[in-house]
């Protein structure tokens, strides 16, 4: 009998060890393909904020998820315009309209867009010892990128908060830091 609870008590522990791996292997969030860069026919690539343009066959990385969900998720803040003529390209994913750099919007990865789950809902951004509170109204494609519709622009990582400047502005970031900041978020 007690030979029979041990190894039931093996057979267990080594479960729940292996659904545990099982289940934090899940949770990560792997390359979903790649795509090659074309070269922007002249004018349309825009390169304000400092925006990347993509390099004829170079290999980009895409990914359809972003990394979990927490109360403090960390990802990387990105700065972007959403006027018209902007560097952000068209309107907005989710209302079809251009927003003002004096207004806090941003853009999520696609993972963390959720297919527009997110459209018009607030996020809490947090950077630099302050908080910012934002409404989401575009994606930033994690899954396409280097054609028209993304300006030439590389896909994005999936870990991006693409921030207009109000935001960069609320958090007190000095402007000849604006481009790349560390951040956490979450829903508001």
């Amino acid at each position: 009998m007690k030979r029979f609870c041990s190894n039931a008590s093996f057979i267990l522990l080594a479960t729940l060890i292996l659904t545990s791996c099982i289940e934090s292997e899940a949770q990560k969030c792997r390359p979903s393909g790649r795509i090659r860069g074309k070269k922007a026919p002249p004018g349309q690539c825009n390169r304000e904020n400092d925006s990347d343009c993509c390099i004829e066959g170079k290999l980009y990385t895409t990914y359809e998820c972003s990394p979990p969900m927490s109360s403090n998720t960390k990802a990387y803040l990105t700065l972007n315009s959403f006027q018209k003529g902007g560097d952000g390209g068209g309107p907005s994913e989710c209302d079809n309209q251009y927003h003002s750099d004096d207004t806090p919007v941003v853009a999520l990865s696609t993972g963390w867009f959720n297919h527009r789950s997110r459209c018009l809902h607030n996020i809490t951004i947090s950077a630099n010892g302050r908080s910012v509170v934002a409404m989401v109204v575009d994606e930033c494609d994690s899954t396409e990128g280097c054609d028209a519709d993304h300006d030439y622009q590389p896909p994005c990582p999936n870990n991006i908060v693409d921030a207009s400047k109000a935001v960069w502005k609320a958090l007190g970031v000095p402007q000849n830091e604006w481009g790349g900041l560390d951040i956490t978020w979450s829903d508001a």
